[in-house]
């Protein structure tokens, strides 16, 4: 085991968050955890424990990386965000105007009628996931098993325009508009960018979010001198795969198979609604941003009415139903980049009115406080886990903010 960076104020105090990372570690539920909680904008608390490879007993270190996965969608949406407040697009700009492929989308119901699409589908539409698109991985979901069989989610070596082709030709699960579920939609909108800018999303990101933010460790590919830094990935469960009806068993005796979903090396690689690579330096310098709409030397990177605009709910969920599969987001809405807490009534983790963020399925995890002016991230790598590290980390935290006074 490896402990760094503890802060000395959290050697004068019950340090909740080394403990409650330690408590996981120690039950063998993850190998490897680093953390990072700032107020104000300064970092305040911070640790890296365990392992970054069990077999070779490489310790995990402060410069780790990680594959963030779906922790690239809120990236990809303030991208959006920037490029609508600069008019490139709009929120209602249908996304058939900016890619005729997808101007004749069917609907695909749950009785396997196909019917023409009752409207276009917007870039608002996109960004909230209400666009009828979904996941090869969702429940129940009928035109599921189409994204398994045309391999959306494990193809990572297919183009992105190629990619939307194909999809374009797959029936939507309901009418653009209508309903909520979690899905590709950021991929989409990745591509949607592409198009309107004449540019990559790799560029576009590393010209708009990560040069102005100093994310010098944030990429599609990891280049050959830095992968030795990037944490092995484990658990038993494939996102590509058929949805997981019973639980796994938790294991950290082999590292998971993610075929060609999550390429290393591929400079031709990119996505939207996951892919990246990257450090927990690196997105704390996100998250900061998201404080004020600014980088630390001043760059507007949102203005604050936009800034507003992406902290609001966009989408709220009757009865409390905010789920995806078996995973559950009690008070949670849904805003332009991620979960935003909207009833602290039905909270099942500490948390303020307003919270917001996001989490990545390799149990990634950021959450921007805009309350108490705290940010924070946890990473590590393990697919489908069911142990709720991001959540207790953050009220971890929270406690020791508390303590602190």
């Amino acid at each position: 085991m490896r402990l760094g960076n503890i802060s000395n104020m959290a050697s004068c105090m019950m340090d909740y968050l080394l403990r409650t990372a330690q408590n996981f570690i120690t039950k063998s539920q993850f190998c490897g955890i680093q953390w990072r909680v700032d107020q104000y904008g300064k970092a305040k608390w911070s640790g890296a424990l365990g392992q970054r490879d069990i077999r070779s007993g490489a310790v995990l270190e402060n410069d780790t990386i990680y594959r963030i996965y779906s922790m690239t969608k809120p990236l990809v949406s303030v991208l959006a965000l920037k490029l609508i407040e600069e008019g490139k697009i709009r929120f209602d700009t249908p996304l058939a105007e900016i890619d005729p492929r997808f101007s004749k989308m069917r609907v695909l119901d749950h009785h396997g009628h196909v019917t023409p699409a009752s409207g276009l589908i917007t870039i608002e539409q996109l960004l909230t996931h209400r666009a009828g698109f979904s996941y090869d991985f969702t429940i129940g979901c009928p035109i599921a098993p189409y994204y398994r069989d045309q391999s959306i989610m494990e193809n990572g070596t297919r183009d992105l325009t190629d990619w939307a082709g194909v999809l374009s030709d797959i029936p939507l699960s309901y009418d653009p508009g209508t309903s909520w579920k979690y899905s590709v939609a950021t991929d989409v909108l990745a591509h949607a960018l592409e198009c309107v800018t004449g540019d990559m999303i790799d560029t576009l990101l590393t010209d708009n979010i990560f040069k102005p933010l100093g994310m010098t460790d944030t990429s599609f590919y990891v280049l050959e001198n830095a992968q030795n830094r990037v944490m092995s990935i484990y658990g038993q469960r494939s996102l590509s795969g058929l949805p997981v009806l019973s639980k796994m068993p938790h294991d950290l005796t082999r590292t998971a198979d993610l075929g060609r979903s999550y390429p290393l090396d591929n400079p031709n690689f990119r996505r939207g609604g996951s892919g990246l690579y990257s450090t927990v330096a690196d997105y704390m310098n996100f998250a900061n941003m998201l404080r004020m709409g600014t980088s630390q030397s001043g760059e507007v990177i949102l203005s604050p009415m936009m800034l507003s605009m992406l902290r609001a709910v966009r989408v709220s969920f009757s009865q409390n139903t905010f789920r995806i599969n078996d995973q559950a987001f009690a008070g949670y809405g849904w805003g332009l980049s991620g979960r935003v807490m909207e009833n602290i009534g039905a909270a099942l983790y500490t948390s303020t009115s307003g919270e917001f963020g996001w989490s990545g399925a390799a149990a990634t995890y950021f959450w921007v406080d805009p309350l108490n002016d705290v940010t924070g991230c946890v990473m590590t790598q393990y697919i489908g886990s069911e142990h709720p590290l991001g959540p207790d980390m953050q009220t971890a935290a929270m406690r020791m903010l508390a303590s602190a006074g």
